[in-house]
């Protein structure tokens, strides 16, 4: 269970404090049972497998607190459902036992999630001067950058003027170059508007299914734990069907190759901005035929209810007290005929956050706030 928190001098905290195994690596490696769901089965024939015990542990067979990875630092901790080992950037938690999910290489999402802290701390993001208003937290949240777009959408894009003309995985020649140009032209943005973040996400699903990733040129690097792994060799047969295979299957769904995303991903008929964490959409959401009436159209995975941002919020500390903005994604009801089934989804669509109220004079001045007294 990881805990953040935040002191009126500055002062910021992070600790994985759940109730983790006590299995040091060499005992885990030893005793993992290799399994065909990749889980982590222990050899229960032999206690020699069984869970060790920290002195302050407060039950047997766990690590304690003082074991349990921690970091305090005044600029900033952060967490986008990633292991413990980069929750600050420029400063790693060296040494955590495997166990603690402590694997070092970043998926797409939470590489991007601290390049944007990064970039927002350099004022290099353009959102003006450096540092984090309450202004400029919304702004990054729905600024929906996508990762792997960032990195490597030029070498697709080089990839596919290389080769006009594919061949795809069933044999069809595909003609990419339609294709080819909404790329080109793409802002790299996954905004509802925005045309090709439906095609790259077909390109990014047709690309993780290859038998190989021989097709990346970049290799991961632990010194840039944030921008690698990344490239796309344009000279790769892989690279070259799956770009192929991606465009042959929005046609055959029905979906132009310059289908904006929000035209496709709907709920309730509202159109939405965001894509998949697994292309490394900071702002993620999904959302397929089936959500809600009148949902959208493309065939995502998961297809069905929304997925993704839920609950959202951007909390400033000041002295006068907390400013705090919220959004409930999927609406306050879950009744199709409550005007509260959207209505938080329309201000998601517009980006528009809802203000929360903490004092009796801001409750008071709240629009359209009606008092009901209760008397026995």
């Amino acid at each position: 269970m990881y805990t953040t928190a935040v002191d009126t001098s500055g002062t910021v905290y992070f600790t994985d404090s759940a109730a983790v195994p006590h299995l040091p690596d060499a005992q885990l490696t030893r005793c993992l049972v290799p399994n065909p769901w990749e889980t982590g089965v222990l050899d229960g024939s032999t206690t020699a497998c069984d869970p060790g015990t920290d002195p302050d542990a407060r039950v047997p067979g766990i690590f304690g607190p003082a074991n349990h990875p921690a970091l305090t630092r005044t600029d900033y901790v952060a967490n986008s459902n990633n292991g413990p080992y980069l929750t600050n950037a420029d400063a790693p938690i060296a040494g955590l036992p495997i166990v603690y999910n402590a694997a070092q290489q970043l998926a797409t999402r939470p590489q991007l999630g601290l390049r944007m802290i990064a970039d927002r701390r350099a004022g290099a993001d353009g959102l003006g001067a450096p540092g984090f208003t309450l202004a400029t937290l919304q702004a990054t949240m729905f600024g929906n950058r996508v990762q792997s777009a960032e990195l490597d959408r030029d070498d697709a894009v080089a990839l596919c003027r290389a080769h006009p003309a594919i061949t795809a995985s069933d044999g069809t020649r595909v003609d990419v170059r339609a294709a080819c140009d909404v790329l080109a032209a793409w802002d790299t943005r996954a905004d509802a508007a925005g045309r090709g973040t439906v095609l790259w996400q077909a390109y990014q699903r047709a690309l993780a299914g290859t038998r190989s990733r021989a097709w990346q040129t970049v290799p991961y690097d632990p010194a840039r734990p944030l921008t690698t792994p990344r490239g796309i060799a344009a000279d790769n047969a892989d690279a070259q069907r799956a770009f192929a295979d991606a465009v042959l299957r929005l046609a055959t769904t029905g979906v132009p190759v310059d289908a904006a995303i929000g035209d496709v991903q709907r709920w309730a008929g509202i159109p939405l901005h965001g894509c998949t964490g697994e292309i490394g959409c900071f702002n993620v959401l999904t959302a397929g035929p089936d959500s809600g009436a009148g949902g959208g159209t493309y065939p995502a995975a998961g297809a069905g209810a929304p997925h993704g941002s839920s609950f959202l919020m951007a909390t400033e500390l000041t002295r006068q007290g907390p400013r705090t903005r919220t959004l409930l994604t999927y609406g306050q009801s879950a009744d199709p005929s409550s005007p509260h089934f959207t209505d938080q989804t329309r201000r998601y669509a517009a980006k528009q956050w809802v203000t929360e109220r903490f004092t009796e004079a801001e409750i008071g001045s709240a629009p359209g706030l009606t008092v009901t007294t209760l008397r026995r």
